[in-house]
C-alpha cells in the first residue's frame, strides 16, 4: 500500500499543474484587461524602469505557465515564473514582506506559494509525465 504512494512523476505533475494552473488566470486577466498593463508600466516608471517591461508579466504569467503545464521546457518556464514573482514582490509587495493578516496568515501567502512552488519546479523538473520531460 505505501509503495503506491512513492510516485515522483505523479507528484511533479501535480505540482506543475497546481502552480502553473493557478498562476495562468492571473496572466490571462492581465492579457484581457490592458489597463492592468498600464498600471504595471506606471509602477515600473516610478522605479525608474522602462514601461515596456510591463509586457514581461505576460511572459511570466501566460507563456511560462503554459510551458510548465504541458511540460515543455518546464525548468525554464518555472524560472520565468520565479523571476516574475520576484519582480512583483519588489514592485508591489515590499511593504508586506513582514506583514500578517488578522487570521495569522502571511500577507504574501499567495505570492510565496507561486514563488517557492515554481522554485521547487526549477530544481525538480517536469517529471516523466510531460510532453517533453526534462
Amino acid at each position: 500500500m505505501l509503495q503506491a504512494l512513492h510516485n515522483d512523476a505523479l507528484g511533479k505533475l501535480i505540482l506543475r499543474l497546481t502552480v502553473a494552473g493557478l498562476l495562468l488566470p492571473h496572466g490571462l486577466t492581465k492579457l484581457l484587461n490592458p489597463g492592468s498593463l498600464t498600471w504595471i508600466g506606471n509602477t515600473l516608471a516610478t522605479q525608474g524602469l522602462p514601461t515596456v517591461l510591463a509586457y514581461g508579466v505576460l511572459v511570466g504569467e501566460v507563456v511560462a505557465p503554459l510551458m510548465t503545464l504541458i511540460g515543455w521546457r518546464s525548468r525554464v518556464g518555472a524560472l520565468l515564473m520565479v523571476a516574475n514573482m520576484l519582480v512583483a514582490i519588489f514592485l508591489v509587495h515590499m511593504g508586506e514582506l513582514t506583514a500578517f493578516k488578522d487570521n495569522g496568515a502571511w500577507a504574501l501567502e499567495l505570492q510565496g506559494f507561486f514563488l517557492f512552488g515554481a522554485l521547487a519546479l526549477v530544481f525538480l523538473g517536469s517529471g516523466r509525465m510531460a510532453w517533453r520531460p526534462d
